[in-house]
């Protein structure tokens, strides 16, 4: 079909009275699919279901530096997964603080130290200034942003372009204001974008002048290894660059194996300079006696060392990969050459990212709700929930069945053109 922006206005009644037909069938199938989040589908889930067989209590369960994993102690980790994600993470191991099992509440944890203490016992606390300020590369993660407003902090939305977010803006803004403390980043197969950050942003990154010096790169690393293809992202190592810059303590990053084990029963870590980590060990010495050991036991023991890892990932790639085909497929067959949608292709992660026409993203999620197809809420990928194009739309492919998958995907190029035929004849 030709682009609907040349289509006149009988031809463009036309065609909404034929998809209006394809919808209220939609509508009479009472459909129920909810892709509102990036969860593991059951069958990922099963991948991991040797870990529960990985210790027993026949099993001796001490780490290798003798540390009973069932008792008290081992403030930031066993030995053995400290190794491992030193190899996911390409740092050393004494960079390295395990934590329970999100990242989450790791990456909430830290701003929220850095609100009450400051970032090292030089630095003012965040929170006795009268304006904190971060930047955020949008469209982005929700939940950093939730933390944001959580905690007051203001949020100045950066834009992404294809190699990462949009660097001169991003040094412009924090070289001269000292009230902006860090961005968000989520580097390599971005969340919702599936970008990877180009090796000149990330050593811009970690060499740009700050006006603040307790300035903080939130390195949300969450899926180093979560590949698609054959053809993997490279991410070039923020803290090799931040050291050659000659900003050691620059960078904060975090990562977990949310999406590689169990979703809600992994383990996470923080990654930092050796600085950085003194500072956060103290207060966790307050905060915790300990996290879950014996979980950390388990991983280190069911993965053993990287490669087994890598296998165990490819394994997930072979049950995501066709979900991801699907829906790239289908918008290339029902939306391609419509002008009214784009979309990138990821090599990775969790997310495709889909842009309407602008001003059509809470239109098509409002149609898609009704008729049954649950997406993210439009917006909800911008600071404060405001998408100032109103555009992009968070797909997540991993949840349902291929069938379901390709159901839901029908109702949202249905409400796509829906909506951008409505809004262009007005």
């Amino acid at each position: 079909m030709s682009e609907i922006h040349a289509l006149g206005e009988t031809e463009l009644q036309e065609r909404l009275r034929m998809l209006q037909e394809k919808y209220d069938g939609f509508m009479q199938r009472r459909l129920k699919l909810d892709m509102s989040r990036g969860k593991p589908s059951p069958e990922q889930l099963q991948l991991s279901m040797g870990m529960l067989d990985a210790v027993t209590s026949a099993d001796g369960l001490l780490a290798s530096d003798g540390t009973d994993t069932r008792n008290y102690g081992g403030l930031d980790g066993i030995p053995e997964a400290k190794a491992l994600f030193a190899q996911i993470l390409e740092v050393s191991p004494q960079e390295i603080v395990i934590g329970g099992s999100s990242s989450l509440t790791m990456m909430h944890d830290a701003i929220a130290r850095a609100m009450l203490f400051g970032v090292d016992a030089d630095s003012t606390p965040w929170g006795k200034r009268s304006a904190v300020k971060f930047l955020c590369p949008s469209p982005g993660y929700d939940r950093h942003f939730a933390i944001c407003e959580l905690f007051g902090i203001e949020m100045i939305a950066i834009d992404m372009f294809d190699d990462g977010p949009d660097m001169d803006t991003v040094e412009r803004l924090a070289g001269e204001d000292d009230s902006i403390k860090g961005i968000w980043c989520v580097p390599k197969y971005s969340n919702p974008d599936g970008l990877t950050y180009s090796d000149d942003v990330v050593d811009r990154l970690a060499r740009m002048k700050t006006k603040a010096g307790d300035f903080r790169i939130m390195w949300d690393n969450a899926y180093a290894v979560h590949h698609l293809t054959e053809r993997a992202d490279k991410l070039k190592n923020i803290f090799a660059a931040c050291r050659d810059a000659g900003n050691p303590d620059r960078v904060l990053m975090f990562s977990s194996t949310s999406k590689i084990s169990f979703a809600g029963s992994g383990i996470a870590v923080m990654a930092a300079s050796e600085r950085n980590l003194n500072v956060t060990r103290k207060q966790l010495s307050v905060q915790t006696i300990g996290p879950d050991k014996v979980n950390q036991l388990r991983h280190v023991r069911f993965f053993e060392h990287i490669s087994k890892l890598e296998s165990h990932m490819a394994k997930h790639a072979s049950i995501l990969k066709p979900k991801f085909d699907l829906v790239l497929n289908m918008f290339e067959r029902e939306l391609d050459g419509k002008g009214v949608a784009t979309w990138r292709k990821p090599n990775g992660g969790y997310f495709i990212s889909l842009n309407t026409l602008d001003g059509c993203a809470v239109e098509v999620v409002k149609l898609a709700a009704e008729a049954g197809v649950t997406l993210t809420k439009a917006g909800a990928t911008f600071p404060y929930g405001t998408d100032p194009r109103d555009r992009n739309i968070r797909i997540a492919p991993s949840y349902p069945t291929l069938a379901e998958l390709e159901t839901a995907i029908e109702v949202i190029c249905v409400c796509v053109e829906i909506a951008s035929i409505k809004k262009i004849m007005g």
